[in-house]
């Protein structure tokens, strides 16, 4: 995975799908949009696996910058 991906899925993660689900979760609220449930928690599950995706990758990017270092 080079930078940039790593950069774009990082803020899908940290930005876009947090502020998506919490966009769905209000407006289902006050227009009482279907499957609020669902979609909240697809989009909390696919955010979790994508930051336990990012997690692994940058445990091992700081792993490498330490050999290097040393």
């Amino acid at each position: 995975m080079n930078n940039k991906l790593y950069n774009v899925l990082k803020w899908i993660t940290l930005i876009l799908l947090p502020a998506v689900g919490t966009l769905y979760f209000a407006l289902s609220v006050i227009w009482n949009f279907p499957y609020d449930d669902h979609i909240i928690g697809t989009l909390a599950a696919i955010d979790t696996f994508l930051g336990s995706l990012l997690m692994i990758k940058s445990t091992n990017i700081n792993k490498e910058a330490k050999k290097d270092d040393d």
